[in-house]
């Protein structure tokens, strides 16, 4: 499944099934096949988001010391592939840009429908 996000004043944003799935948790809303955002409901959806980013973001950077401290006493290293991966900002930013010209024209955002 896609989650297909809609706005009268931005283009439409498609997210696979777990990162729309997260992304909606993140912001407090039930991630079924349809939804709408509020513009009532976007700044505190944009602070959430914005606070999960800074949480990843010192979780990726414990993860990287740890790596490079396991390098340093010669351990095995971790399996953790943390340079790879995508983080959570690269997801939310286009999702939040999207909360935020919505909510400066008062439109709502949409999925399913």
């Amino acid at each position: 499944m896609l989650y297909k996000f809609k706005s009268k004043v931005t283009g439409d944003l498609i997210l696979l099934e777990p990162q729309g799935r997260h992304i909606l948790a993140l912001i407090g809303k039930a991630s079924g096949a349809q939804g709408v955002i509020a513009p009532s409901e976007m700044l505190a959806a944009i602070n959430a988001l914005q606070a999960a980013v800074v949480q990843e973001e010192l979780a990726r950077e414990a993860a990287k010391a740890a790596v490079k401290k396991d390098d340093a006493i010669g351990s095995a290293p971790a399996s953790v592939d943390v340079e790879r991966s995508i983080s959570l900002k690269q997801r939310v930013v286009p999702f939040i840009d999207m909360l935020r010209r919505a909510h400066a024209e008062d439109k709502e955002v949409v999925w399913g429908v």
